[in-house]
């Protein structure tokens, strides 16, 4: 793929067959507990995990599916184990699934139930505890499965003055071995890549052959397995894994093989007592002893004093920025943080910028007050192109300014990694997260950029959530008239119930477009001095869309409304509104047209509201309950026209309609429970 004719594309490179659907491969999680293996699944799998039980067993394990490019993988987070000898009913299940699945020997010829060995095995490796791991390394290496290593906690090893070798580590092991800090999301994607290579390649570990006093000790054994076939009793075991588990006396792989020939029990028993005579110490103990010799082996020749490969060697500003921003917990912090520094940034600049364009614009042409339908046209066109005016210089460019700062200095990525599990409550992955960000502006930015992340299923989810995010305008009025009537009391009530609202509409619009969301791996980019250039280029390429979108619409609408007001249809409207008005919400009649006229602009309501009160003060005609009751129904209710066109555009206008439905139907329906909520709680306290 090109991107000569848009720089915003990304090249993927295309490997051929994909590795979607049938050819989909299983790849599983390995390791001691508490070496991060349960961290590296949960930052890679999708909103719809799930959780399996192997078929008599006790043991669970968890299964999504995650996008790796254009290729995908079934991930699997196996229960911790610590090794795989001897057999024991806690490491039982694990050993069993990854040699033969959810059909292990025991089962005979009973059907099995769709729970295949995995194709690739990525064993997560404590960095800090790199020898206790490598005895497990030297086992599974034994199973003959394609395999990688994760060389988790990696940073940490560093901080403690342990340097590992990778590149050595990986050429002595004959797999790859790939750095990460999963806490921290980092080496994630290039594990996963990796994986995809292995599953591609079947890259196996190389040999680890005992030495040879063991290899002669074990020569009649051997020969003595060689005579029979065992690949009846264990399908697909590796001889040499065999071999060792009957050399060690491992009470599971002798009763199984007892079972098809029991005459061969006494014969292993007789063969192993002759060979332990040639050796200092019994056969299991000198097996361990080995490959804990093995192991320590590896571990000196790998680690020393040389820098780690992949992993920041210095505490500078990027480190502690880091373990600021992807900490789990003050991570979350830094995360409002920044949205409320841009927030606040914006809303400065935008008050200024506003005030010397539309406003300046908006108090000149009020002066204009037309009689004539020629003239209302006119007045009305020229209302149309202020409020483009308003939306664009004053909100639209300065919050896509930042936000491409952000992202192309690689903060707005860690922001998504640490929001991805709570957007995964509500079926979305945290790479929604800037679209949001971008919704507090406004929401036709943001629908374009909740357009281009993940399936066609999560972009229509997070569009849809998306138009309920408070927008500038929406938050205007918010704090307008309920910072003035309600206080700040009142204004984080309705900000909480919008949060809210999204959270429960976001869990059924995902139960409706059912289902399963891929797993997405959050990258995590160095830091980055973004250049002026880029930034502009893509600030506009951000704000395009109003250009040639919003434009038509905005005006059209406005001419429309204008002549409906021209020609007397205010009564009309309000008598078509009165079940949502007065029935249903308990506001005066009158308030019908600032209702209406909220579809063009949600700033048309605040202004309206005063001319069709009559009044000022609103306080004179509204309680507080009927003020909380609108600013709710205003907040939620049918997004303006130009998110609208917006939406239409980028999902089909099917999708627009069903969104402006749900708005619709949800702001009824909340603000109608906060009506009768506030009204039995002052009747009754």
């Amino acid at each position: 793929m090109s991107n000569a004719s848009n720089p915003a594309q990304k090249t993927i490179p295309l490997h051929t067959p994909l590795l979607r659907g049938g050819k989909r491969p299983r790849v599983a999680l390995a390791g001691h507990r508490r070496a991060g293996k349960t961290t590296i699944f949960r930052n890679a799998s999708s909103p719809a995990t799930q959780t399996k039980r192997l078929e008599s067993t006790n043991d669970v394990y968890q299964e999504c599916l995650v996008d790796v490019g254009l290729d995908q993988m079934s991930l699997i987070d196996l229960s911790p184990i610590a090794s795989l000898t001897p057999v024991t009913p806690e490491n039982r299940a694990v050993l069993t699934y990854l040699l033969w699945g959810d059909r292990p020997p025991e089962k005979g010829d009973s059907p099995p139930i769709g729970i295949p060995a995995p194709d690739v095995l990525i064993q997560v490796v404590d960095a800090t505890a790199l020898q206790r791991d490598l005895e497990l390394t030297l086992e599974l290496s034994q199973l003959g499965r394609p395999m990688l290593i994760a060389l988790n906690r990696a940073d940490e090893a560093h901080e403690r003055g342990q340097f590992i070798n990778v590149r050595i580590l990986s050429e002595l092991l004959g797999i790859p071995v790939i750095p990460t800090a999963a806490h921290m999301g980092k080496g994630l994607s290039a594990l996963f890549e990796a994986a995809i290579g292995i599953a591609r390649e079947k890259t196996c570990p190389l040999s680890q052959p005992s030495p040879s006093h063991i290899a002669e000790s074990l020569h009649a054994l051997n020969t003595l397995i060689s005579g029979i076939d065992t690949n009846k009793v264990f399908p697909k075991l590796p001889r040499a894994f065999l071999l060792s588990r009957l050399a060690e006396n491992d009470e599971y792989f002798l009763s199984l093989l007892g079972s098809h020939f029991p005459g061969l029990i006494p014969q292993i028993a007789e063969t192993r007592a002759k060979a332990e005579k040639s050796l200092p110490r019994s056969l299991p103990e000198e097996i361990h002893a080995d490959r804990h010799h093995r192991a320590a082996t590896l571990f000196e020749s790998v680690t020393y004093l040389r820098g780690l490969r992949g992993i920041e060697p210095s505490k500078g500003l990027r480190y502690w920025l880091d373990t600021f921003f992807l900490h789990p917990r003050l991570g979350l912090i830094g995360s409002m943080a920044v949205f409320a520094a841009v927030l606040l940034l914006v809303f400065e600049v935008s008050t200024f910028l506003d005030s010397q364009t539309s406003a300046r614009l908006a108090e000149w042409a009020q002066e204009w007050q037309p009689v004539s339908t020629a003239g209302v046209v006119g007045r009305a066109l020229v209302d149309g192109f202020i409020g483009l005016i308003g939306i664009v210089i004053p909100y639209m460019l300065p919050l896509a300014f930042l936000l491409v700062f952000l992202e192309e200095s690689g903060v707005m990525h860690r922001i998504a990694f640490v929001v991805d599990r709570g957007f995964h409550h509500i079926g979305l992955h945290g790479g929604v997260a800037v679209p949001f960000l971008v919704g507090l502006g406004c929401n036709v930015p943001a629908i374009s950029a909740a357009s281009t992340t993940g399936s066609m299923r999560e972009r229509v989810v997070a569009s849809i959530l998306v138009s309920f995010v408070p927008c500038s305008a929406r938050s205007a009025i918010i704090l307008a008239i309920g910072g003035k009537y309600l206080g700040w009391i009142g204004v984080l009530a309705i900000l909480g119930i919008t949060v809210l609202t999204i959270a429960a509409i976001g869990k059924l619009l995902t139960r409706h477009y059912s289902g399963s969301t891929p797993g997405m791996i959050q990258p995590i980019p160095p830091y980055s001095i973004p250049s002026w250039k880029e930034l502009f280029k893509k600030t506009w390429q951000r704000s395009e869309d109003i250009v040639t979108i919003v434009t038509p619409l905005l005006v059209v609408g406005s001419i429309v409304l204008a002549l409906l007001n021209h020609y007397g249809a205010d009564a009309v409207i309000n008598t078509a509104l009165t079940p949502i008005t007065v029935w249903w919400l308990n506001l005066p009649v009158e308030l019908g047209v600032p209702i209406l006229f909220g579809i063009l602009r949600k700033e048309l309501s605040l202004l309206m509201i005063f001319q069709a009160l009559g009044t000022e003060e609103i306080a004179l005609l509204l309680d507080s309950i009927q003020i909380f009751t609108f600013l709710v129904f205003l907040t939620l209710y049918v997004p303006c026209i130009s998110t609208f066109a917006v939406m239409s555009k980028m999902l089909g206008r099917k999708e627009a309609l069903f969104s402006a439905a749900i708005s619709f139907a949800g702001a009824l329906i909340v603000a109608g429970i906060a009506r009768f909520t506030l009204e039995f709680a002052r009747a009754f306290f």
